[in-house]
């Protein structure tokens, strides 16, 4: 199974294979889970959309068809996801989160900072890239730095991510220009 298609193993679960499932859910969890993160900035919300997305995908099992590679279909309901998120939220948190409010969950700077293994000082040069990256993500207009999420954290082609946002392959390409071209000049400045 471990070498099965996703789109077979989305098949076997909707009838009736729960171990199906569980391979689609190893495979994926960790990138839907990061893009969420990314998108939200609060592990704890992360958590709960990705709960949702992946009830989600066992309510629609029955009615699933292969129509695009089952990553396009997952991550293009962990976007939906979202922008319902977004649609009812009140307060929208920064990237430290809220000082006031530290449960533990730590920053979303240290979900990127690599454990280098190499000491401190290489730790904490590490920490601060992940910050300035995070800092240069969150400047990006809320388009292109979900354009670019769709491509960095789910692997989605420019035609994929623009079936996923409902926008013409143009504007996906777009969007993903403009974001690049903006990260690139604020981690030049960075460094």
């Amino acid at each position: 199974m471990e070498n099965e298609a996703d789109e077979a193993l989305m098949l076997r679960y909707a009838a009736g294979d729960i171990a199906a499932f569980d391979t689609l859910y190893v495979r994926h969890e960790l990138g839907v889970w990061r893009y969420l993160l990314r998108g939200v900035r609060v592990q704890a919300v992360a958590d709960d959309l990705l709960q949702d997305v992946w009830f989600a995908v066992a309510r629609s099992a029955a009615s699933y068809e292969v129509k695009a590679r089952f990553k396009t279909w997952l991550f293009t309901m962990a976007h939906h996801r979202l922008v319902d998120h977004f649609r009812t939220a009140k307060n929208h948190v920064s990237l430290d989160g809220d000082p006031e409010d530290d449960d533990g969950d730590g920053r979303l700077a240290d979900t990127l900072a690599a454990d280098s293994g190499f000491g401190p000082v290489r730790q904490l040069q590490s920490r601060e890239q992940a910050a300035a990256l995070i800092a240069a993500i969150e400047r990006l207009p809320a388009q292109q730095r979900e354009a670019f999420l769709l491509q960095a954290e789910a692997g989605m082609s420019v035609e994929e991510i623009a079936g996923a946002t409902g926008v013409t392959f143009e504007t996906a390409k777009s969007r993903l220009r403009y974001a690049r071209s903006s990260l690139k000049q604020w981690l030049e400045e960075f460094a």
